[in-house]
């Protein structure tokens, strides 16, 4: 799992990278985006299609494409792979009926040859929900043991509040 801060710090540069965020609708990606550039929540509304914001930290630029988690748009993710060099995965922490499609999904994706060298962060959002599964237990159920040959990492965090982490582009320290 500290492969991926390592891998993580070794992308910066005077160039721009590309990030992906996904997971199933309701999950909080949006949220998780805009509380980043914000720093504060904001009324979000489900995604269709997608959200794409540059995040520019020093002279590092991240293309971050926000991608639309409906069941009828998940078809659609692969055409967002192309030179994606990270893989935001958002987890709703109380959606424990869905959490096998979420495995599903994750593995499905990871094994497009478009995404072979991509870096992993699980958000285990919603933390803040009673009755939410730990990072450990979202860990466990989505095999993400099983990710031996990439850099992985999961953390819990909250997205209205920020907290859980400080950011998520591996810029900064997690909390």
């Amino acid at each position: 799992m500290g492969l991926l801060f390592a891998k993580l710090m070794t992308v910066f540069g005077d160039r721009e990278h590309k990030v992906i965020i996904v997971g199933l609708d309701n999950a909080g990606k949006t949220t998780i985006l805009y509380q980043f550039l914000t720093k504060e929540a904001v009324q979000t509304s489900p995604t269709i299609g997608s959200n794409v914001e540059e995040i520019a930290v020093k002279k590092t630029r991240f293309l971050v494409w926000d991608i639309g988690g409906q069941e009828s748009l998940r078809a659609s993710w692969n055409s967002y792979y192309c030179n994606t060099e990270i893989v935001i995965l958002v987890v709703d922490s109380t959606d424990r009926e869905r959490l096998t499609v979420t495995k599903e999904e994750l593995h499905h994706m990871l094994a497009h040859e478009d995404l072979q060298n991509a870096s992993v962060l699980v958000l285990a959002n919603k933390q803040d929900m009673k009755n939410s599964m730990s990072a450990a237990e979202i860990s466990q159920s989505l095999t993400l043991s099983s990710l031996n040959a990439r850099s992985w990492h999961i953390q819990a965090c909250c997205a209205l509040t920020g907290e859980g982490y400080v950011c998520f582009l591996g810029v900064c320290m997690f909390t």
